[in-house]
């Protein structure tokens, strides 16, 4: 970092909304305010109720944390650059945001594969799920999943503060490693075959696990009765729609980074570029929250003690 010759970065992709970056910023503040709501109330009902201290929910409750870990990272800063007159970003500052925002997205697949587990365990070894997701394996499990995604792109990342910069220009609202590398004084072509190939291990694993997962549930649910069919996948409907959802959000961002993405409109490309660290967080809780049943039913008695909702509408929600 001595030899940075670029001490700052300017994020062009903010001219774009330069005419209306008070509503931006207000969307913005709503949005990240939502996520700290929803992902704290759904960690707090979890922790203060004994009854849900099962693995699944323990899991969910890591999602939440990497939720906002993940909203902090990229909002905090947007909503910052967004009111300053130069659209410029420190060094240092755009390094740090390119290291949360890459183990964050890495964390959070190793989350969802670690959930897909725990639902293949319980649909097709309901008789051994204790024995097999002890505490012990549990916290194993924790430790493993919290400390890799850290590890494994640090060991990556060191090449990246290697560099020196000469360009200054990144056209997006945040940094990321690519344009990083694109804006380096030598040719640094070698980070990005080594950032292929950490994609790949960082991920692809990850997403084996839970196709396999998901394909095991699919081939036991098929020797169930009908309504033992329905709850069993039931309980995996939150996690399905949460998979799809970053999935294709993480899709978008790869594809913007890799490839040449100018016959697409600005605005589009900003939404999508954003889209992995803004809706995933904020719906991740709901469909967690209201998609299991002791947890909906815990919210919904929280609702009708604070006056929230009306007794009729939460007895509503708990019976969908």
């Amino acid at each position: 970092m001595e030899n940075t010759t670029t001490l700052t970065f300017t994020l062009t992709a903010y001219a774009t909304l330069e005419k209306h970056k008070h509503v931006f910023f207000f969307l913005f503040f709503l949005l990240y305010v939502a996520t700290m709501f929803l992902n704290v109330l759904l960690v707090a009902v979890i922790r203060q109720n004994k009854q849900l201290h099962q693995p699944m929910n323990i899991f969910a409750c890591m999602l939440c944390f990497n939720e906002i870990y993940g909203s902090s990272s990229l909002l905090l800063p947007v909503m910052s650059v967004l009111l300053s007159k130069t659209h410029e970003i420190s060094v240092n500052v755009c390094m740090s945001q390119v290291y949360f925002l890459h183990t964050y997205a890495t964390s959070e697949f190793c989350i969802l594969a670690l959930l897909a587990y725990d639902r293949f365990v319980a649909i097709c070894y309901p008789l051994h799920y204790h024995s097999i997701m002890t505490p012990s394996k549990v916290t194993k499990l924790i430790a493993v999943v919290g400390l890799y995604p850290f590890v494994a792109f640090a060991c990556f990342f060191s090449l990246t503060l290697q560099l020196s910069f000469c360009g200054r220009v990144i056209p997006k609202l945040y940094c990321v490693n690519m344009e990083l590398v694109k804006n380096a004084c030598s040719n640094a072509s070698h980070i990005n075959i080594v950032g292929l190939l950490l994609l790949g291990l960082m991920v692809l694993p990850q997403l084996m696990m839970i196709v396999l997962a998901f394909a095991q549930i699919l081939r036991v649910t098929k020797k169930l009765s009908k309504d033992s069919k329905a709850t069993a996948l039931k309980t995996c409907v939150p996690h399905l729609c949460s998979v799809f959802n970053f999935g294709i959000a993480s899709l978008f961002e790869v594809v913007q980074n890799r490839f040449n993405m100018s016959h697409t409109a600005i605005e589009a490309r900003i939404f999508l570029s954003v889209y992995f660290a803004i809706i995933p967080p904020v719906t991740n809780p709901v469909l967690y929250g209201l998609g299991t049943y002791l947890v909906r039913v815990h919210i919904m008695k929280l609702c009708v003690k604070y006056k929230i909702l009306p007794t009729k509408t939460a007895n509503r929600v708990i019976t969908t």
